[in-house]
This record gives C-alpha cells, sequence and structure tokens, in this order.
C-alpha cells in the first residue's frame, strides 16, 4: 500500500491527556488547518463532545467526502472493539466506554482507535524509516530487504510497536509491545519505563547533582546542562543520559533478539540522542559471561546506529557471498554477518503516529 498516492480522506484526531489536535490527511499529508481543543478528559460527556466539535470543524475545511475516522488513544484498551477504559490521564473513560461506537453513529464513519505507541511504528513501517532503509539499499546496489520493524517512543512515557510484513502485530488484547512494562537488568526492581522516560532522566540528574526532585528542570534543559549551554552539574547530566541509554539499551537488546528487526525512536528525548545512543550501543555490543567463563555476544546480529555516519555507511554495503547450487545452477547470496540497524526517526512521533492512524484506516 502507497499511502502516498491514496486519494482517500481521512480525520485525524492527536489525542493528549491535556489537548485534542484535529486535522485531515490525503496522499500522506495533512490537508487543512489543525484544531487544537482542551481535551476535557475529567468529564466524559464534555470529552466527547469535544471530538464531536472538533471534527466538526475539520469537516468544514473538507472539499471531499472523509472515508473513516483514525486516531490514537495513550495507553492499553480494546483497540480492536473500540474500547477505551481506565486511562490515567483522561479519568472521564474509566470502566470503558465504546468510543468507537459512538462516533460511528455520529458521523456514520467507520472509526479506528490504535495505541499511539502502535501507530508510531506502523507510520514508520509504511511511511517513515523502513521504506527509506530499503530504499537506500536498492540504490546501493544491496539486495537485502527488511520487512521488520519496532517503533520505541521517548518522552512522558515509553512506548512502542511492532510491524511485521506491513502488517501492525496487536496480540490477542491489543496489548503487543508494552514495552513499558518490561523488567530490565538494570534495575530488576522497577519496570523500564522508571528507568527510560523524562522522569528517568530528571530524578538521576537531581539524585546526581544534590538537588531536589521533582523540580522544573526538563530533559532538554538538562541535555543543555551536558553540552555546556546551560549551567549545572555538567557531568551528573552526562551521566543522567548515560544511565538511560543503557536502560534502552537493554529493552532494544531483548526486543531485536525476539524480534529480529528494524528499531526506530521517537519522541520528545531524542534530541538528545548523541548523549544516550552512545550508551545504547555499548549495550547492544556487550557480552554475556556463561558459567564456563566463556564470554558470548548479546546479540546474534550485528546492529548499526544510522545516525552514525561512519555505520551507516557500513551497513549499506552488499556483503552478501555468491553461492552456487551445483544441482541446478541457481545462484543464491547470502551474508554471513546478519545486520541490523536502529536509528531516530526522520519524520518525528507525531507525523509517524499520524501516518500510521490514516494507513490503518486505508487498509
Amino acid at each position: 500500500m502507497d499511502i502516498y498516492s491514496d486519494d482517500r480522506i481521512v480525520l485525524t484526531l492527536d489525542a493528549g491527556g491535556t489537548n485534542f489536535v484535529f486535522s485531515a490527511i490525503q496522499r500522506g499529508q495533512a490537508i487543512t488547518k489543525e484544531y487544537t481543543l482542551p481535551s476535557n478528559g475529567h468529564d466524559l460527556d464534555l470529552c466527547i463532545q469535544t471530538m464531536k466539535e472538533g471534527f466538526e470543524k475539520v469537516l468544514q475545511d473538507l472539499r471531499a467526502d472523509p472515508v473513516a475516522i483514525s486516531f490514537a488513544f495513550p495507553g492499553p484498551a480494546d483497540y480492536i472493539n473500540g474500547i477505551i477504559g481506565d486511562l490515567m490521564n483522561l479519568p472521564g473513560f474509566r470502566g470503558g466506554v465504546p468510543l468507537a461506537g459512538i462516533l460511528e453513529a455520529y458521523f456514520q464513519l467507520p472509526v479506528f482507535i490504535n495505541n499511539d505507541g502502535d501507530l508510531y511504528a506502523y507510520g514508520e513501517a509504511l511511511g517513515g524509516i523502513l521504506p527509506e532503509i530499503n530504499r537506500k539499499l536498492d540504490r546501493s546496489g544491496n539486495p537485502k530487504r527488511y520487512r521488520n520493524l519496532v517503533g520505541l517512543t521517548l518522552g512522558t512515557g515509553f512506548g512502542g510497536g511492532i510491524v511485521s510484513d506491513n502488517q501492525l502485530f496487536r496480540g490477542d488484547n491489543s496489548l503487543a509491545a508494552e514495552v513499558w512494562i518490561f523488567s530490565n537488568r538494570k534495575d530488576p526492581a522497577v519496570n523500564s519505563e522508571e528507568l527510560v522516560s523524562t522522569r528517568a532522566v530528571q530524578r538521576d540528574y537531581a539524585r546526581l547533582a544534590g538537588i531536589s526532585f521533582p523540580n522544573t528542570l526538563m530533559p532538554k534543559d538538562i541535555a543543555d546542562i551536558a553540552t555546556g549551554k546551560k549551567e549545572g552539574v555538567k557531568e551528573a547530566a552526562k551521566e543522567a543520559f548515560r544511565s538511560m541509554g543503557r536502560a534502552l539499551g537493554d529493552t532494544i537488546a531483548n526486543l531485536q533478539t525476539l524480534i529480529d528487526s528494524i528499531v526506530v525512536i521517537g519522541g520528545g528525548i531524542t534530541g538528545a540522542a548523541s548523549l544516550y545512543m552512545p550508551s545504547v550501543m555499548e549495550e547492544l555490543n556487550s557480552h554475556f559471561r556463561q558459567t564456563s567463563g566463556e564470554k558470548i555476544p548479546r546479540l546474534v546480529q550485528k546492529v548499526f546506529n544510522l545516525d552514525d555516519h561512519a555505520a551507516s555507511k557500513e551497513f549499506f554495503k552488499d556483503k552478501s557471498v555468491e553461492i552456487i547450487v551445483k544441482e541446478s545452477g541457481k545462484k543464491l547470496y547470502y551474508n554471513p554477518e546478519p545486520h541490523l540497524a536502529i536509528a531516530t526517526s526522520r519524520i518525528g512521533a507525531s507525523r509517524a503516529i499520524a501516518l500510521g492512524a490514516y494507513a490503518i484506516a486505508l487498509s
């Protein structure tokens, strides 16, 4: 499916705990202005009325009829049946609300609701990093093509999604890729989101710098301290990002072992990728020690950081070996060293989520 050549129009919504942002997409591009309204997530009736009002504003801007409504909601829900419930940042939905059915009855359009991490991964797989990698492989004369992707979002929370062969993997309860609740060998007593998120960087910097927590410093501020652009404890800021990188690397190593895929990272903290990615790569290139004392690599595959120019150049090289089947004369191409890649999103999390919502509706 080529989402950049499809003429169908889909209404979309970026649903946050504070604001809802409404727009419409055609051919993979926003075609209306964005309308931002307060989410009113504390009051169910007011929240649903806000959704109706936001979509109606977008409809007034369109010159053709939309075919669907499609958007992301943050957190676990029964997305297959369009039922939202028990979201911490939208308390009005607790107990289970058939949101898709309510909006379908009002607008007389099919409604698709999905997890934001899932849609982020889907957008990157169909219109972001995955097709970009495969285009570059083609231009490099490399026959390898990648079909699987894990998308991770770093921000207030830690989210994820899995796509295989252009299909979003949801799981039996719409709960696949809930990476925020993974365990982590860096601190097995807490879930991974406590180590890979805005608060993780804030908390670690405060502890290392000897200041109170919580405070008003955001990861951007701490990154500026680490790079000398802002006053503060520079080494504490650097270590806060290194610590997050080590924990993120552990999660990514487990995902690449299980899924064997490209990994793309998006979200607000990616602006500080240069501060945490070295620790991520250190973890991916680390070793286990067997009881015999022998060391074995953490991963079977070799992982390349596409944000690093030299590593990216190496990744796209064709290192396959030609093997001929004597019995038939058929030529096969074999790479004795399996490769994977990790990259920061080129299109950004918001755009990837919107593309994912668009693609879900079209498919």
